[in-house]
């Protein structure tokens, strides 16, 4: 009997993973990145025309962390190759999250906080080298990439260095539905505390490198964090092998002391991949305006976010009000696309939806000048004056 009661045990447990382990990780996604509920967008046929013509770029999705197969159309999330296709993306940045904190929030995480990363890797079944090291979960996440532009060579191209991206943008002249892809991390939690996994990431395609995230790390000071510290001499180490290698410098979810240290010593333009404007909307998450223009006047590009901690609000008209917030405050060269796509925030458009943007620019009075910049020409010119020669 008891022999019994033991095996009709074992088999519900294992009924109970294959459950959890088949059905959790979409349950997941579908519950953590969502798109408010509208009503189809009316897009007038000058806004369409306008949206076609456009180069479209993107500084920050966390796509890589999900489960879901990018190249494939799904029905939740935020983006997949068919949904930038839809969108007109030309240029995405895929940004690996390696560490996040449970109770996720603005104001305060300590660094030894329980990580629901963590959870997730084992949830969704990742190797188990990444159970425990951040950089193989960074690397696990660009393998993806690597994998997808292997096999859907007709639809997605990976970009490493300038010449890629010349090469990349004459083939999209023939093939308009290619979208080129980039990497980059969420944090440099992603090093492990290690400078010589700066190279390693480099090794496998990664071009854009965050310093912090949530926690504070041995970096320095996150904006979420607990210490309110600035760069680290490790970090300033850290920062000086990054721009060595022409790997661009992210300092979303950096301090704001940490920024200004940052600026002190970088050699090269920052930039800060997602993100809104205080001075637009006033919430822990955006650094102050005069950091902003500090930025912008070192050479740097600030890509605006789509979710409400960062632009107060999910409407395309919410997100052009924070951008055209930003075209006046640092230029209109200094402003770009970062949405947080797939980034366990609530938007209120996919990135097939873009069209909506464009449109909400226009209503807001925007010149196509300016659209044409901030929608993706700014990223494309930064890039090509960024990114390593070969």
């Amino acid at each position: 009997m008891l022999k019994k009661l033991v095996l009709v045990l074992l088999c519900l447990i294992l009924v109970a993973a294959v459950v959890i382990f088949t059905f959790a990780p979409a349950q997941l996604d579908r519950q953590m990145n969502l798109v408010a509920e509208h009503a189809p967008y009316q897009i007038s046929p000058a806004a369409q025309q306008l949206h076609s013509s456009l180069v479209i770029g993107d500084w920050h999705s966390d796509s890589t962390l999900w489960q879901r197969d990018l190249a494939k159309l799904s029905d939740y999330g935020h983006v997949d190759i068919p949904r930038l296709q839809a969108g007109n993306v030309m240029l995405q940045m895929f940004t690996t999250v390696t560490k996040s904190p449970s109770g996720l929030n603005y104001e305060h995480n300590e660094t030894d906080a329980w990580d629901d990363i963590t959870s997730l890797a084992l949830v969704q079944r990742w190797p188990i080298a990444t159970w425990k090291s951040l950089t193989e979960r960074a690397l696990y996440q660009a393998n993806k990439l690597h994998d997808l532009a292997e096999r859907d060579v007709a639809n997605f191209r990976l970009i490493q260095s300038q010449a890629d991206l010349q090469a990349f943008v004459r083939a999209r002249q023939q093939a308009p539905q290619l979208v080129g892809g980039l990497i980059g991390t969420e944090g440099s939690h992603a090093l492990d505390g290690k400078l010589e996994n700066i190279d390693l990431l480099y090794q496998n395609g990664f071009r854009m490198m965050g310093l912090q995230h949530f926690f504070d790390n041995k970096l320095g000071g996150s904006l979420h964090g607990s210490s309110g510290a600035g760069l680290s001499e490790f970090g300033a180490q850290a920062l000086t092998k990054m721009q060595s290698l022409d790997i661009m410098v992210d300092v979303a979810h950096s301090s704001e002391q940490t920024v200004k240290d940052v600026l002190a010593i970088s050699r090269k333009p920052l930039v800060v991949s997602h993100t809104g404007f205080k001075g637009h909307c006033d919430t822990p998450r955006n650094i102050s305006d005069e950091l902003m223009i500090k930025i912008a006047q070192a050479g740097g590009l600030i890509g605006v976010g789509y979710w409400p901690g960062a632009v107060c609000g999910t409407s395309p008209a919410t997100v052009a009000e924070a951008i055209l917030y930003g075209v006046r405050l640092v230029g209109a060269d200094h402003v770009a696309l970062g949405s947080d796509f797939d980034g366990t925030v609530e938007t209120g458009m996919d990135t097939s939806e873009l069209n909506a943007l464009t449109q909400a620019l226009l209503d807001a009075g925007a010149d196509e000048a300016t659209i044409h910049k901030v929608m993706g020409g700014n990223m494309l010119l930064f890039l090509q004056q960024n990114l390593p020669a070969k």
